[in-house]
């Protein structure tokens, strides 16, 4: 069974532009891109290589089948940290059975699958989870992979984790310090990787400013 920590959070509209970009309503008023919006141009030039190397339509195939898998093992996740009964389905059983006992490790959760946002960052977004990972606060993400992948390839992890975390902070005064992604890795079994909120944060407003700077927002 575990423990929840209710906090009061605003409510956000949310809302997709023209041109895909996520953003947030803040009660406020105002409008903020989305957290991954903005981490997203550190990957956007390979993405844009890769697509072109494998073409549009297997391209398209990978990403959507990858895409429904994050979104159903998140769904478990969500689940069962809610202390709801867990079913998954056949072909996602080996993934959840790997990540489900790492989700033992939680407790004390003050956020699952939570809108957040922070008028310092001008961003905004749904945290995973923010809870106490073996006893330590923690802005902690569920990912899905198809191979293992080093903390290099996910340092846009951390940033957005990073900024969920000031985020947090902002709206409640409680710091979390912690950064934990918990990835599952087809027949590879699930890895942790863990980072501290100040290693990335200054990163990610570097790219908070390019993102300004680009799209105007």
């Amino acid at each position: 069974m575990f423990n929840h920590i209710r906090y009061d959070f605003p409510k956000l509209e949310r809302t997709t532009t023209e041109s895909g970009t996520r953003v947030y309503k803040t009660p406020s008023g105002r409008a903020y891109p989305s957290v991954t919006s903005v981490t997203g141009l550190l990957n956007k030039q390979s993405i844009m290589e890769w697509r072109a190397r494998v073409g549009e339509e297997k391209a398209n195939k990978i990403s959507s089948a990858a895409s429904k898998r994050g979104t159903r093992i998140h769904s478990l996740c969500e689940k069962f940290l809610n202390n709801e009964e867990v079913k998954s389905e056949m072909f996602d059983t080996e993934m959840w059975r790997s990540i489900q006992s790492e989700l033992k490790s939680i407790d004390n959760i003050c956020a699952l699958e939570t809108p957040l946002y922070s008028d310092h960052l001008e961003v905004a977004g749904t945290v995973d989870c923010i809870a106490e990972y073996n006893d330590r606060l923690s802005v902690i993400d569920f990912k899905t992979s198809s191979k293992v992948k080093s903390s290099e390839d996910i340092k846009h992890y951390f940033m957005q984790c990073a900024a969920y975390a000031v985020a947090f902070e902002e709206l409640t005064e409680v710091p979390v310090p912690n950064l934990v992604i918990i990835m599952s890795v087809d027949q590879e079994g699930t890895f942790i990787y863990k980072e501290k909120r100040d290693k990335w944060i200054d990163e990610f407003i570097e790219l908070r400013n390019q993102y300004r700077a680009q799209y105007n927002c």
